[in-house]
């Protein structure tokens, strides 16, 4: 196959609209990713036709596709399972130059906001000025998570988990910790072959 057969394909999140690879395809590869609603490619290292996450799973649905004004490059926006890079990344590109665009971003965004500007009746002004209190709210809200966990009802148990999620952040926010250093450690023990819990590692309980 020749190289002007292949167009390059940049692939975007859909979710966050962040760049995750840069791949290429030829016909055959386009008509299976439309028949199928997930991204085919051709490889040009083994000259053959592949689908994203045959081998790793991590797949993506194709949400739809975009010719660039030459008509010589597509634009790709998909929804990623798992990891994009098979280095394990979420992209292929640095992580830290494109950070992920997601809601527990833009909930520390709205922790900054109110902090330059408090707003009346705004339930995280309160919480910040309450010192020890969000700390005890995190606990709290562990048990009722813990505990809704145990019943029956799903949407208890992703309510609960929202409200976990929500009062961790602010706690971290109110303790100084940003949520890139969060990220960093988790990425960190990513690499690693196996996690073990802060505790055992260093010993305390």
């Amino acid at each position: 196959m020749k190289r002007t057969d292949l167009l390059p394909v940049v692939v975007q999140d859909v979710r966050t609209n962040n760049v995750l690879m840069l791949a290429y395809a030829n016909r055959e590869a386009l008509e299976r990713t439309r028949r199928t609603g997930r991204m085919h490619y051709w490889s040009r290292s083994r000259g053959r036709l592949w689908r994203k996450g045959e081998s790793s799973g991590n797949v993506q649905r194709l949400v739809s596709l975009h010719r660039d004004c030459d008509r010589d490059a597509l634009l790709a926006r998909v929804e990623q399972t798992g990891p994009a890079c098979h280095r394990g990344t979420y992209s292929c590109f640095s992580a830290d130059e494109f950070p992920a665009r997601t809601v527990l971003r833009e909930l520390w965004e709205v922790f900054e906001s109110r902090k330059r500007k408090p707003e009346p009746g705004s339930y995280v002004n309160r919480m910040l000025k309450s010192g020890d209190r969000v700390y005890r709210k995190v606990g709290e809200e562990a048990v009722e998570f813990i505990l809704a966990s145990k019943g029956r009802k799903r949407a208890a148990v992703v309510s609960e988990a929202a409200d976990l999620f929500f009062h961790v952040l602010l706690a971290l926010f109110h303790r100084g910790v940003r949520l890139e250093e969060v990220e960093r450690e988790l990425w960190g023990r990513r690499g690693k072959r196996r996690v073990e819990p802060a505790s055992r590692r260093t010993g305390r309980r």
